[in-house]
């Protein structure tokens, strides 16, 4: 079966998103990493530069916030402001 983004519990907010920005299927690292995060463990994923390492936790992390709560829900933290823009 090949895995889609719905396959990994991917709500269907974000899928919309995702296919409007041409990502249609997860990439490998992605489909291992994002199971394993939704269900609260810790992941350290290692992968070539360019395969999807970012939204492989941080689509878990953007579904987990509550937008009616008004407080600090998640921390992420970059090695290099290029990748915290």
């Amino acid at each position: 079966m090949v895995a889609t983004f719905e396959t990994l519990h991917i709500g269907k907010h974000y899928v919309n998103i995702l296919r409007e920005r041409g990502i249609v299927r997860p990439t490998p690292v992605q489909e291992q990493a994002i199971p394993a995060i939704i269900e609260g463990k810790d992941v350290v994923a290692e992968s070539q530069t360019g395969t999807g390492k970012t939204l492989a936790y941080l689509l878990p992390v953007l579904q987990r916030i509550d937008a009616l709560r008004k407080e600090l829900q998640a921390v992420v933290l970059v090695p290099t402001r290029e990748l915290g823009m």
